[in-house]
């Protein structure tokens, strides 16, 4: 086997055929000539991919090998890591997208030659888009400095250490801790500090000075080479940001708890709290940019949320993650993110990189200490007992008051207004208990008293992980100088949006990220901010002064008690007669006596033989909630309940659009499809249609689903299985009664651990005609529509009963 050449796990193999990890362990243990690990551990062995390849081939198992996967894998078994393959991937998409004359000069020559010449080719837009490797010192006079920024000079002579000769001006640097001499603290009406080039950052301790991205060498782009061709190769088809965008999600899914996520619908919700009014309209041709600042970046999602023409900031604390935030933002730009030319002192007109990522501890040893931006988002580390407080004591950020040690959260807060102009706005996401913790009442009382917090918002539990607790929004503003702070504060509560719709006072309310109906969750917000209004059990603008006591306690549901149970005494009214209506629905769907009779002798089959045959198709869930579209998930398999959210398809197959017209895509731009389509990819989405049995994979017992129109064109979700019988061959309200057997899913199932796990190959059907089949799926369909009525009931039972409870203490509701 070559050196350094491609491996991949049995993981990576499933993938690669199209099927399941158990496949490719029977294939080991049943085929001699099965190729042999080449690395890995026992537990979880490697192979060469080039030999897998071609005993799929050879076994008639893959005519070919799908080129996102080949990328994908030439990445993962990359010599140096999959993190560095992404950054050498990275690099060279930005040269395919930003000189693609220069790409196909490049690679036209050999491996070594073209590894040769890619460090200069690779540096050249690097520069272009992050600034240069080595950036200058801090400007002095005479030299330009970005639009929107502002250098207080001071004379010569002051005792500020590095003060250069009388007659020279220079311009503070305030270093981490300390204020600098001449500057003023954050807020005041002074003039600020200098601000220097985007692109070059002022040097702290513990701040690179270099771009996040380094220009790869020769040598290290060698072993790439490969994979650059390659990935260039897919980006052909779907375009280098979405090729980026691909590889970088699998690598984030294949190391979960190495990353904490900001999940897309929540980074664009942060987004639109925090967008200027409309009435400002697009940057004049001499006004600057939007300026964006994201002071715990991560992999950038915040960022990627801002739309229009914005200025971006970032910093990361991890040098690794921080070059792949810098060219997923790098390659996310449409051309559009391109600063308007600002006229310097010499009268020349300089355009600076509107995009600039930085590594370092924000807190610590802010990158960024000199720039105000209008707009600060962020979404920082929770709970965080290292975050400096013994070092910071008297760092002038914290103006609304010096953070406790377990207050991390706070000293963020104040981070996200120090770097705001006035007027900014910070949006940040917050834990629930910074809002209530006694250790921050005076920070927040300051924060209050002065007008910087304008809302707090709880969102539902899911929304971002912690993915269990229902986590809040800060809406900040920094105040201005000279004008009357606002007298109120917005609080809002989402947590009741997340109930199914239609669902009166259903269980799922704040039921967790399965059950988010983020567009609800999202107008609810957006309503709330914009309009600043009361909405019953929704949001409420509280004045300052009922805020201000002893506990200083900002957590929406305090001041938003949920409402109660079908509403008043008019409301409960209408929930008793939908409970009695439902209740004579289920009187006339109850069963007729059974007839005793006979146990039939039937011939039977199993559905794995009929998987054979060609009556019906078996495959298995693999969406995760939260993504685009609705997914079935093995909650709402047994709680009766609907997926929420747009589906992918029409009830006839038909693919959906977006409002453009754009076909609904994966994040590797493919059109989402249903597992029998043309060119569908094992990890494209199952996109459910009606007919088709949805059986649980592990805790479901006796229960299966028959798909209707109403969840036609969901996904199916993870620990499911779809078994989409032939209609000319099987009936599916008889092939769900007969799964629906406690014998037959004991008999399917495994006991081998504490959870019973069902193989759904194993179940037993009996042979018969297509007519007898459908009289006995007549038959199961009436006791589902029983089933039904009676979830149905219970739910409206609950509803009732807790609203009576909550009118007669309350007094809404008198005792008749």
């Amino acid at each position: 086997m070559p050196e350094n050449a491609t491996e991949v796990t049995a993981a990576g193999i499933a993938r690669l055929a199209g099927v399941g990890r158990a496949a490719v362990s029977n294939w080991r243990r049943r085929h001699a000539d099965f190729p042999q690990p080449v690395g890995g551990t026992a537990a979880s062995p490697s192979f060469a991919l080039a030999d897998v390849e071609q005993w799929l081939r050879d076994q008639g198992k893959l005519a070919e090998v799908p080129l996102r996967e080949r990328v994908w894998q030439e990445v993962a078994g990359h010599p140096a890591g999959a993190a560095q393959a992404l950054v050498h991937a990275g690099c060279a998409l930005l040269l395919v997208r930003d000189r693609p004359t220069a790409w196909l000069e490049l690679t036209a020559a050999s491996d070594e030659r073209m590894a040769d010449a890619l460090p200069h080719a690779v540096d050249h837009v690097l520069t272009a888009r992050l600034g240069p490797d080595t950036p200058s010192v801090t400007p002095g006079p005479g030299r330009s400095t970005p639009p929107g920024t502002v250098r207080t000079p001071r004379t010569a002579g002051s005792t500020a250490p590095g003060s250069t000769a009388p007659g020279s001006t220079t311009f503070d640097s305030p270093t981490p801790g300390s204020a600098a001499p001449g500057s003023t603290a954050p807020g005041s009406t002074a003039p600020g500090p200098a601000v220097v080039h985007p692109a070059n950052p002022p040097v702290a301790p513990g701040v690179h000075r270099t771009r996040a991205v380094r220009t790869p060498t020769a040598q290290a782009l060698l072993p790439s080479v490969p994979l650059l061709r390659a990935a260039a190769q897919l980006a052909a088809g779907i375009g280098a940001g979405q090729t980026f965008e691909f590889l970088l999600g699998r690598h984030l899914d294949a190391n979960p708890r190495q990353f904490t996520l900001t999940p897309p619908h929540l980074a664009e919700l942060m987004a639109d709290l925090a967008e200027p009014p409309k009435d400002t309209g697009r940057p004049a041709p001499d006004r600057p940019l939007r300026s964006v600042l994201d002071p715990a970046a991560g992999t950038g999602a915040l960022l990627r949320a801002v739309a229009g023409p914005a200025a971006l900031y970032a910093q990361e604390a991890d040098a690794g993650l921080a070059a792949l935030t810098a060219l997923r933002l790098a390659l996310g730009a449409d051309g559009t993110h391109s600063s308007p030319p600002s006229p310097g002192a010499d009268g020349a007109h300089s355009s600076p990189p509107s995009l600039a990522v930085r590594t370092g501890d924000t807190l610590r040893a802010d990158a960024f200490a000199r720039l105000a931006t209008d707009t600060v988002l962020c979404h920082p580390p929770f709970n965080d007992r290292n975050w400096g407080h013994d070092e910071l004591a008297y760092d002038p950020r914290w103006e609304y008051g010096f953070p406790a040690r377990v207050e991390s959260e706070l000293a963020w807060v104040q981070h996200a207004l120090a770097r705001l102009r006035d007027g900014g706005t910070a949006v940040l996401l917050m834990p629930p208990a910074a809002a209530s913790r006694r250790s921050g009442r005076r920070i927040r009382a300051d924060l209050l008293r002065r007008g910087a917090l304008r809302a707090v918002i709880a969102l539902p539990a899911g929304a971002a992980p912690p993915y269990g607790i229902p986590l809040h929004l800060w809406v900040l503003r920094r105040p201005t100088p000279g004008v009357r702070p606002g007298p109120d504060l917005l609080l809002a509560d989402t947590a009741g949006l997340a109930a199914p719709a239609g669902e009166a006072g259903g269980k799922a309310a704040g039921g967790g990220r399965d059950r988010l109906d983020w567009p609800v969750v999202r107008a609810a917000v957006l309503d709330a901010w914009r309009d600043r209004a009361d909405l019953p059990g929704v949001s409420r603008v509280v004045p300052v002064v009922e805020l201000l006591d002893d506990d200083v306690d900002l957590a929406p549901a305090r001041y938003l008690p949920r409402p109660t149970p079908g509403g008043d005494a008019c409301g409960l009214g209408e929930v008793r007669e939908r409970l009695a209506e439902t209740l004579r629905l289920t009187t006339r769907l109850t069963p007729p006596p059974a007839a005793p009779a006979v146990p039939a002798h039937r011939p039977r089959t199993t559905v794995g033989e009929l998987a054979r045959g060609g009556a019906l198709s078996l495959h298995t869930g693999n969406a995760a909630p939260g993504g685009q579209g609705p997914v079935l998930t093995e909650h709402d398999v047994l709680t009766g309940a609907d997926p929420a959210g747009t589906p992918f398809t029409d009830p006839a197959g038909t693919p959906l659009t977006d409002a453009a017209g754009t076909p609904l895509t994966d994040p590797a731009g493919t059109p989402l499809t249903g597992p029998g389509a043309p060119g569908a990819s094992p990890d494209d989405p199952v996109v459910l249609e009606p007919g088709d049995v949805v059986v649980p994979v592990l805790g479901g017992g006796t229960v299966v689903r028959v798909v209707g129109e109403r969840e036609a064109g969901a996904a199916l979700g993870r620990n499911l299985q779809l078994l989409r019988p032939d209609p000319a061959a099987l009936d599916p309200w008889f092939l769900a009664g007969f799964l629906r057997g406690t014998a037959n899913n004991r008999q399917a199932s495994s006991y081998a651990s504490t959870a019973a796990r069902l193989d759904a190959r194993r179940l037993h059907l009996p042979r018969m005609p297509l007519a007898e089949q459908r009289r006995y799926g007549q038959r199961f369909r009436e006791l589902a529509a029983f089933e039904e009525a009676l979830r149905t009931a219970e739910r409206l039972g609950g509803v009732l009963v807790q609203g009576m409870y909550d009118g007669l203490t309350d007094g809404t509701v008198t005792p008749a």
